[in-house]
């Protein structure tokens, strides 16, 4: 099973990158922003030394998350995934953010969100893994920025 999304929320929970894969159950949540705002509400309210990086959200949806420098990086994934795979990918994500903006920041995400989207379709296509390859992505990256 793919993964249904990829959020990144600062800690006041403003969205700062959303990509959805699968359409939302809107059998428990009427909007799109009801959801994200219970997932916030969620991920805000545990303790990230004692808890793991996994909280089973709904039905059919679990959610993996990281924190890194302000912002949360999470998935949605299926409940009978591995969570342990999506984690590194998110470190991956956020390593190849880093080693692109050199030390990326939340501000680097916003101003420049179309070559984080760039970074975040290189490394999924439809929900589904395609690398984790972190000198391959920052070839292909590279070679796509020059292309600007």
């Amino acid at each position: 099973m793919p993964v249904q999304f990829i959020l990144c929320l600062n800690k006041q929970g403003i969205v700062r990158l959303l990509r959805w894969f699968e359409k939302l159950d809107t059998s428990q949540y009427a909007t799109h922003q009801e959801y994200i705002r219970q997932v916030f509400k969620v991920i805000s309210q545990r303790d990230h030394r004692r808890q793991s990086n996994f909280i089973e959200f709904s039905k059919h949806t679990k959610l993996v998350y990281k924190g890194y420098a302000g912002l949360y990086f999470v998935m949605g994934v299926d409940k009978q995934d591995e969570e342990l795979i999506y984690l590194s990918q998110i470190h991956l994500f956020v390593e190849v953010l880093d080693s692109f903006f050199g030390n990326v920041c939340e501000l680097d995400i916003l101003f420049n969100f179309y070559k984080t989207y760039l970074v975040m379709d290189e490394m999924f296509i439809a929900g589904e893994i395609q690398t984790t390859s972190k000198k391959e992505l920052l070839e292909r990256i590279g070679q796509l920025d020059r292309l600007n």
